[in-house]
């Protein structure tokens, strides 16, 4: 429970910096809001106006402290330039790229543990040779690129094989179930193969480690073959720093797939985002970016729990400490 505590209060002081942060970035961006909403031929009256309406007139003190007070409450605010509420915003494209991380993110898991299980396990050095190229190739692929050649052999109208489509979401969103995952599989296995071969290195370090350690050899010797000692005791060991890792790149996937979003036309949370920097929609942006700052948060918070609950050591070593203090 002291720790669960301790995460806790370093979690809200890092909410606290990070809105501190958010709020003051984007008031040192050029331009203005009231001028944009206004038009280019606007008087200056009516820019002065719509400043006064907006609340952008008031010290930065006092508009970081209402915008704070809102959070709490759990109000977002309102977009500035559409009128819609920031929350129904969010919530919009977060049904579009959560699907779309998950998705990524099982795809990838599907490629990078069994690949780097059978790099650790290959014999033959022209075989784990062969597992290392992939992997390297796998991680240098920009996404833009893998995303296009994706579209060229697989996107309905242009591709080679078109039998899915690469290009925006349907319409009715979740609506129709069917149309709204075959809209995601594209981007989904673009983000995945370079993900999976991420999780394919990290994988064959992690077992690559462990597979000359004493655990494996006692485990041979309780009569475990070399396949199944690395895979049943080796994995087990591994699995704090692969969750570890895994859960980080869930949390860095929302940001990471913006570009998978605009090249397939995506209106998630990245290419929204995008869009509403650039047209300086402040109440909505500071919002996006600290939801996105505290989901990172609170996936990091999370994978410190899990870690901790998955290799006792960890508990050893603090009741060590706490008995030294």
């Amino acid at each position: 429970m002291r720790f669960v505590i301790r995460r806790l209060l370093l979690f809200i002081a890092a909410l606290f910096g990070i809105s501190v942060v958010v709020f003051a970035a984007l008031r040192i961006l050029p331009g203005d809001v009231a001028s944009i909403m206004a038009g280019i031929n606007a008087p200056a009256s009516r820019v002065a106006q719509l400043r006064e309406q907006l609340g952008l007139n008031r010290p930065l003190i006092a508009q970081y402290f209402d915008w704070m007070g809102a959070l709490i409450t759990g109000d977002f605010g309102t977009s500035i330039l559409t009128g819609r509420s920031v929350t129904a915003l969010i919530g919009t494209r977060a049904s579009i790229t959560f699907p779309l991380i998950i998705l990524g993110l099982l795809i990838a898991m599907a490629i990078g543990l069994p690949l780097g299980c059978a790099a650790v396990l290959a014999r033959s050095p022209r075989v784990r040779a062969a597992f290392h190229v992939l992997a390297i190739i796998g991680g240098s692929v920009p996404a833009l690129w893998g995303g296009l050649l994706l579209i060229l052999l697989f996107g309905k109208g242009v591709g080679l094989i078109g039998v899915l489509p690469s290009q925006g979401f349907p319409l009715d969103g979740w609506g129709k179930p069917g149309s709204a995952v075959l809209s995601l599989i594209l981007p989904a296995l673009t983000v995945g193969i370079i993900v999976g071969a991420s999780l394919m290195r990290y994988t064959r370090a992690a077992l690559g480690d462990l597979a000359g350690s004493g655990y494996i050899d006692m485990a041979r010797s309780c009569g475990m073959t070399r396949t199944q000692a690395v895979l049943y005791v080796g994995l087990r060991l591994a699995m704090p720093q692969l969750v570890s890792v895994i859960g980080l790149t869930f949390a860095s996937m929302i940001t990471g797939v913006m570009v998978i979003e605009n090249l397939f036309a995506l209106p998630g949370i990245g290419n929204g985002l995008v869009i509403d920097v650039g047209n300086r929609d402040l109440i909505a942006v500071q919002s996006e970016l600290f939801l996105l700052a505290a989901f990172f948060l609170g996936v990091g918070l999370v994978v410190d729990v899990l870690h901790r609950m998955l290799d006792p050591r960890l508990k050893s070593v603090s009741a060590v400490m706490e008995v030294d203090a």
